[in-house]
């Protein structure tokens, strides 16, 4: 009973979550955001002392159970596995835990976060990366069967759905979430909780917790004969009964498989607070070589291998091209990206050095910008962080959206009125670019779409006061919020002659 409670609750943390980077409609999250900031990483970046205690407390109560219920990528892992176990039944052998392996991974982990290597940081983190595989793999194929019963709703006149651009919005990102999802598949189907329990920070730091959870799986040796039925299907691979009946409870994510498949009542769930299952005669009469069937080497060339191809990706990021037509049959040349001094966050991260700290690269906010605004970075020191990028959209001063979904506190909550008072950069006229400067054009985009009010037009010749006047844009620094409407709307190609300098520091105006 105990196991079909988890699978059911683990079933609906999944779907939603998983919902939340797919729905564009924001009906998901209007509901169900508060699942995105119970994830323990977020909590902690966010500093939710509630949730994190909350969270600890779980564990110390219940044993793993968060792993198995709420963690995304470790309900992600528990569904590859159970393919697994459907093609060859008793798979699994107990393994030594590389303790060495998992708390230098999160030393490493501890030391990123506090130096700033976001990189590093979401790469590693578990809901992040979940997130990424949703939000690039997963995404694409949910806008597909929306599009198509957009298609046939058309058909019926029904407005039910719509149409849906399907975008990757970064090849790097992408590249990572499509290795990533690999790796842990690949580890998952052949070795169950291996991720979780050798490079998983988070299963690391909960682990360290579970080892004094009151309720856990107790093993009864007087009713054990020794059978290994649970040590075989234990997917953490943490059952020693050879080595003296005992349960690693750092590993075990309190599945309650082992329970389920003991048929002699040896296993039971219940409180056993400091019970470690030791059978101290066994435990210093009996050394068995334990065979666990796992290249030792293997999870160092995944991991080395997926670093290599996330760098590969970057160094591709920068030769793709993109063409496209005005609708018509003239190709038009795609604006190329700006090369800013400093990036452009959203508002409500309050400055790039506070985002930076914060974000774990989860990609909500990408998912959920209707703008197509926020992009995955491909800078290595920030990579998979959102910065705003204005070629395909701008930011529009109504629209709260990526603030509303941030888990990590990398993005504050805000209103539309207090949006359109933070500053986040200004706008740059570059005059050799300008059509009215350059071919003598009259233009004005920029001016006629600044939502600000920050763009004015002055005639090149002073004494010309006529309509037909060429006039050029002058942009008043202390009114502009840095959008990016001038910037989107502008007409020259490849670089816009008005583009946004980002500012370290956002200030109200």
């Amino acid at each position: 009973m105990l196991r079909k409670i988890r699978i059911i609750l683990a079933t609906i943390f999944f779907v939603l979550i998983t919902l939340l980077f797919l729905d564009f409609t924001g009906t998901v999250h209007r509901y169900f955001g508060w699942i995105a900031k119970i994830q323990f990483l977020p909590a902690v970046m966010a500093l939710n002392i509630v949730v994190i205690v909350a969270l600890v407390l779980l564990t110390i109560i219940f044993g793993r159970i968060y792993c198995s219920v709420i963690c995304p990528l470790g309900v992600m892992q528990d569904i590859i596995a159970r393919i697994g176990i459907k093609k060859r039944k008793n798979r699994y052998n107990y393994s030594k835990a590389k303790t060495w392996l998992r708390w230098s991974i999160l030393a490493l982990f501890v030391l990123a976060i506090i130096f700033g290597i976001a990189s590093f940081v979401a790469l590693l983190a578990p809901y992040s990366s979940y997130g990424r595989i949703a939000n690039n793999l997963f995404s694409p194929i949910y806008m597909l069967g929306n599009n198509a019963l957009a298609y046939i709703a058309e058909r019926a006149d029904s407005y039910a759905f719509y149409r849906k651009d399907i975008v990757i919005k970064g090849l790097a990102t992408f590249a990572v979430a499509a290795v990533t999802f690999v790796v842990i598949a690949f580890l998952s189907y052949r070795n169950g909780r291996t991720y979780c329990n050798t490079i998983c920070p988070v299963g690391t730091v909960l682990g360290f917790f579970a080892k004094f959870s009151l309720f856990k799986p107790v093993i009864d040796k007087s009713k054990c004969v020794n059978c290994l039925l649970c040590s075989k299907n234990c997917k953490s691979s943490c059952i020693d009964i050879k080595g003296g009946h005992k349960i690693d409870y750092s590993r075990c994510v309190t599945c309650g498989n082992c329970i389920t498949l003991c048929n002699k009542g040896a296993l039971k769930y219940g409180m056993s607070w400091g019970n470690t299952n030791r059978d101290e005669k066994t435990a210093v009469n009996e050394k068995v070589a334990v065979n666990d069937g796992i290249d030792k080497g293997r999870r160092t060339v995944l991991t080395v291998g997926a670093v290599l191809a996330t760098a590969a990706a970057v160094k591709a990021q920068s030769n793709i091209e993109e063409k496209f037509t005005d609708g018509g049959l003239t190709p038009l040349t795609p604006k190329q990206k700006v090369e800013r001094e400093h990036r452009i966050v959203p508002p409500g991260a309050k400055g790039i050095k506070n985002f930076t700290s914060h974000c774990t690269g989860c990609q909500l906010c990408v998912s959920v910008c209707p703008n197509n605004v926020l992009r995955p970075s491909a800078d290595l020191l920030t990579l998979m962080q959102p910065h705003s990028s204005y070629e395909k959209g701008f930011c529009r001063p109504e629209c709260t959206k990526c603030s509303e979904v941030c888990p990590a506190g990398a993005i504050v909550k805000i209103t539309a009125e207090q949006k359109t008072s933070i500053q986040i950069g200004h706008a740059v006229w570059d005059a050799g670019l300008c059509l009215p400067m350059a071919q003598g054009i009259r233009c004005g985009n920029c001016a006629r779409h600044c939502p600000a009010g920050a763009i004015q037009l002055v005639s090149i010749d002073p004494d010309d006061t006529s309509e037909n006047a060429v006039m050029f844009p002058v942009v008043d620094e202390e009114k502009c919020i840095g959008c990016g409407a001038c910037e989107y709307v502008c007409p020259v190609r490849p670089l816009s002659a008005i583009y946004v300098e980002g500012h370290e520091v956002h200030r109200v105006i």
